[in-house]
């Protein structure tokens, strides 16, 4: 069965590096949203230049289109033995048709996976946090960097985003739980939904991350009728 996972959580939760753990160690694609608007701009397909389009006058991707491309990445060779699903769904409508693509997949459930932290923690995550001046990388709590503040893939200086001070992570983290709400409630009925306690240091959140989804992807695992024991001869002649 393809193990089909979307990670959600707050800014500064972790789930940028959580999904990119996960799927190192499950080898299984990392799909961002980031990514995939990126590839297809640079592809040049119909939804790609509508995509790039968009983007290049400064506005949001609108639904049609960023479903379009997820749908197109979602049905490539390399994700239908599963993925993990990392900025998408924002929205109610991307996740019904998400739902609707995971349909046309026919290939296992979708789990979700919810890493929650207090606002408190979130906010001193954020202003510690340190992106790359080079490459633009987060650093990363499982590639961790030299005390000299050096990015370890290309050795850039760390620097701290312009938008990590602690109005502007209030703020963002407001709209997240406004946004992001409607979606919780979407998914938490679900037997395949998770909560990961996401205050914990990242490498016991892998593990716990971890087993939640295999408890997930087991309860979703169709269960088998049982066999009746075979009748001998004897027994089958008395019938």
């Amino acid at each position: 069965m393809a193990l089909n996972v979307v990670m959600m959580g707050p800014p500064g939760a972790g789930k940028g590096t959580q999904a990119e753990h996960f799927a190192r160690e499950r080898k299984l694609p990392k799909i961002s949203t980031g990514d995939i608007l990126r590839d297809a701009s640079k592809a040049e397909t119909p939804l790609g230049r509508a995509a790039k389009a968009t983007m290049e006058q400064g506005k949001l991707v609108d639904d049609a289109t960023m479903i379009g491309i997820v749908r197109e990445r979602l049905l490539q060779p390399d994700a239908m033995q599963g993925f993990v699903l990392d900025g998408f769904p924002r929205t109610i409508s991307q996740a019904r048709a998400l739902d609707a693509i995971m349909t046309e997949r026919d290939g296992g459930p979708l789990i979700v996976v919810d890493i929650v932290v207090p606002e408190r923690d979130l906010v001193r995550r954020l202003a510690e946090r340190r992106i790359c001046s080079g490459c633009g990388a987060n650093v990363d709590p499982f590639d961790v960097s030299d005390p000299a503040q050096r990015c370890r893939r290309c050795g850039g200086q760390l620097v701290q985003r312009s938008d990590d001070n602690e109005d502007v992570v209030l703020n963002r983290l407001k709209v997240y739980e406004r946004d992001t709400r409607p979606l919780v409630d979407y998914y938490k009925d679900r037997p395949t939904f998770r909560i990961v306690n996401g205050a914990q240091t990242p490498e016991r959140v892998a593990q716990e991350l971890a087993a939640l989804v295999d408890s997930a992807a087991a309860e979703a695992e169709p269960r088998r009728a049982p066999r009746l024991p075979r009748m001998d001869n004897r027994m089958e002649s008395q019938l």
